[in-house]
């Protein structure tokens, strides 16, 4: 099992990667609060994804988050590290997204 640490490590790289990504606006215009609840840990990190980046990313639960992710640690560490592949774990349960399915289908573009 990955830690809180590791867990926040892989998130940090992701919206590292996000902000040097200056596509990524043009593929996701969305302005919504988004969660990760790291399930094994029950840990939470929030933020905001706007134009195509992650913002306001912090520790804790954001009730009101409209995107909201699941996943165990060791998922989350190999999807960001690219030994997972999110299709193939959203398909298997590995991975649960709640969002409206229009964002989801922005979203999928970040991928």
């Amino acid at each position: 099992m990955a830690t809180v640490e590791e867990c926040r490590s892989a998130l940090v790289s992701v919206v590292e990667k996000l902000a040097g990504d200056p596509e990524a606006a043009r593929k996701v215009d969305l302005d919504r609060p988004l969660v990760c609840h790291i399930r094994d840990l029950d840990h939470y990190f929030h933020g905001r994804l706007q134009a195509g980046k992650v913002t306001e990313f912090a520790d804790g639960d954001d009730p009101q988050a409209s995107i909201r992710f699941t996943v165990d640690s060791d998922d989350l560490v190999a999807l960001v590290e690219g030994r997972l592949n999110l299709a193939a774990a959203w398909a298997s349960g590995r991975v649960s997204i709640k969002a409206g399915f229009g964002d989801l289908l922005k979203l999928r573009k970040l991928i």
